[in-house]
């Protein structure tokens, strides 16, 4: 008996291109969307700066080439060319499976090593002071406050602050890690305002016919109502609606990070000749000025010297 598929007609699709293909297995290997836009755009870079040529015909002397324009003509960091070198070899181990002996002889270029900018407790002090208040003023004491970074706080949940223990649970943060921080006293106040201000924005969604946020991974399908339920809505959500880039369903995501980081920049322009600090390195602040009162981290947690 014959068990070879019977055509019904139907063409075949043709097989995906090589940019859909870098895209299906970033996905696959659960890679962030922010790691997925600039590896896709730098494979895309290569391929037309070699005239339109598949990866697989070209070699280090390609690759080498490549990145040496990005230096010498585009003038990039370390950073960059780094970042250009990963994306290609993303494509050739994990999207064509090359493994080739040249692909470990590709030499990284040096970061050099740069000290953090760390304002004084009296700048943050004046700075806090000078921002007015709202949303911004109090994301940047939450960030203070707690050691955050910037998208691990616009990322928040409304059931990840636990008012009860005076505890906020960060998901998936660096490393993918979830851990808990403090809850801020002197912001509890300002974070059950600002939570019942996500939900009756929420309310209002749900009536309009809309109020689906965002789930990562299968968990929509796990918990088909979770999408709607008031605790899975972003603490911080954004003012207005915005169309999901993968799934294409519209709905309200969380606030943008140029929301806190234009803030930051107006008061340091009102400053003059302020350290250039930014949103994102506000986190090092808090910790740099923990350690310098005695405080050391421990498994168990924070103690004396």
């Amino acid at each position: 008996m014959d068990y070879a598929p019977v055509s019904s007609g139907i063409t075949q699709g043709l097989p995906p291109r090589l940019l859909e293909q870098v895209r299906r297995q970033i996905r696959v290997l659960h890679y962030s969307r922010r790691t997925e836009q600039p590896y896709v755009g730098w494979i895309r870079r290569f391929i037309l700066a070699n005239g339109k040529r598949h990866p697989r015909e070209m070699r280090a002397d390609e690759v080498a080439a490549f990145l040496t324009a990005l230096v010498m003509e585009g003038n990039v960091a370390a950073a960059t060319q780094n970042q250009a070198l990963s994306a290609l070899l993303f494509l050739y181990r994990n999207v064509l499976g090359v493994t080739l002996p040249w692909m470990e002889s590709v030499v990284r270029a040096k970061r050099p090593r740069r000290l953090p900018v760390v304002l004084s407790k009296e700048e943050v002090s004046q700075l806090l002071g000078a921002m007015p208040d709202g949303t911004p003023a109090m994301m940047a004491r939450l960030l203070y406050g707690t050691g955050m970074r910037l998208m691990e706080c616009l990322r928040l949940r409304i059931k990840d602050v636990d008012f009860a223990r005076a505890e906020i649970c960060v998901r998936s943060g660096k490393g993918n890690k979830d851990r808990r921080v403090p809850l801020p006293m002197s912001l509890k106040a300002a974070l059950l305002r600002q939570r019942h201000w996500a939900v009756s924005l929420h309310a209002s969604d749900l009536a309009g016919g809309m109020g689906q946020v965002h789930l990562s991974h299968a968990l929509a399908r796990k918990y088909p109502n979770a999408d709607t339920a008031p605790g899975w809505q972003y603490l911080f959500p954004s003012r207005m609606h915005s169309r999901d880039p993968r799934t294409g369903r519209r709905g309200r995501h969380h606030l943008s990070e140029e929301v806190l980081q234009r803030a930051v920049s107006c008061i340091r322009m009102c400053w003059g000749a302020a350290p250039a600090v930014s949103a994102a390195r506000w986190t090092c602040c808090p910790c740099r000025h923990r350690r310098r009162r005695g405080w050391r981290p421990t498994l168990s947690g924070p103690r004396s010297a």
